[in-house]
């Protein structure tokens, strides 16, 4: 068996699953590479990666590039002298960084590739409405997505899912299929296969618009899209109550199928729930978050807020 020394790249919480079973299987890594420190929030305070925080805990050697093209980031890659790469939720890496190490630079994609291929692919999968997705290891290339696989694990979604469950069973199914990954390529027994290139589905980035509810789509669509966006980015519509207008984000839902007359955004409520018309029945919404309010139940929405008899979701 190969002796392996591993730089780890990555930044938010999924990386950290799979940092943290690297260690747990007594795996040698010899560094990390996230992203900078940066501020977020109200305050605007100084916030480290997920993954940063973690590697402090550890005692890792911890390098946050701005540009992974710099010469002095090059040098201290390599002098990390580190023999295999592991990305899991980071950048796409210069040739000249992922191409360094002698036994390769492998990603962890939370998606069966080579569908979803990109950005979002965990919440594509809900939004389209799919029953399996999974994760993939894969040698770099040149191209976002694209290297030879080296494993794949399928899971089962279900069909009431959300993406942030999700997001948790596949951290933990991915860095086990990490691991397994390791131990291959420490053993020489990697046996790649080569990605298909027809008919994919993508998982592109997640922007504002993509996240609007249009109310004029079918129940199971629009079931779909909000469950797929639960907890974050979070699906959005806007309530017009009388004189008013209100960004509201939809979380947990249920949805109801039924012949219906009213036109699609129309809503029913009563001091118990609060439903929101389609084209072929109801989302029935169980929590939600008026814009400058905090996220609530429907239930205690409806114990202070007033909607007027037309009021209505666009």
């Amino acid at each position: 068996m190969r002796d392996v020394r591993i730089v780890f790249m990555g930044t938010p919480d999924f990386a950290v699953g799979t940092l943290d079973a690297l260690l747990k299987a007594n795996i040698n890594v010899v560094g990390v590479i996230t992203a900078p420190d940066k501020p977020a929030g109200r305050g605007r305070k100084i916030q480290q990666s997920a993954v940063k925080e973690y590697a402090v805990q550890a005692n890792l050697p911890i390098l946050q590039p701005t540009n992974l093209k710099d010469e002095s980031f090059i040098t201290d890659l390599k002098n990390l002298n580190a023999n295999l790469q592991i990305v899991v939720a980071f950048r796409m890496l210069p040739k000249v960084v992922w191409q360094m190490p002698k036994l390769g630079t492998f990603n962890l994609h939370a998606s069966l590739l080579p569908d979803y291929r990109g950005a979002a692919p965990i919440n594509w999968a809900i939004i389209n409405g799919e029953s399996k997705t999974g994760v993939t290891t894969f040698f770099i290339d040149e191209k976002i997505d694209t290297g030879t696989i080296i494993l794949q694990k399928e899971l089962a979604i279900e069909s009431t899912e959300i993406v942030g469950q999700l997001h948790d069973k596949l951290m933990v199914l991915g860095s086990q299929l990490v691991v397994e990954t390791v131990k291959l390529i420490a053993e020489n027994k990697v046996e790649t296969k080569k990605q298909p290139e027809n008919d994919l589905k993508l998982a592109p980035k997640l922007f504002t618009e993509t996240c609007q509810i249009d109310w004029n789509k079918n129940t199971s669509e629009i079931f779909n899209l909000i469950r797929g966006l639960n907890p974050y980015p979070a699906a959005w519509t806007t309530l017009i109550n009388g004189s008013e207008t209100i960004k509201v984000k939809i979380f947990d839902i249920q949805q109801e199928i039924c012949p219906t007359m009213l036109s699609p955004g129309s809503i029913v409520f009563n001091k118990l729930e609060l439903k929101v018309s389609t084209v072929d029945g109801f989302i029935k919404i169980e929590s939600l978050q008026l814009a400058g309010k905090r996220k609530m139940d429907t239930k205690s929405l409806l114990n202070g807020f007033d909607f007027e008899l037309d009021s209505k979701m666009i």
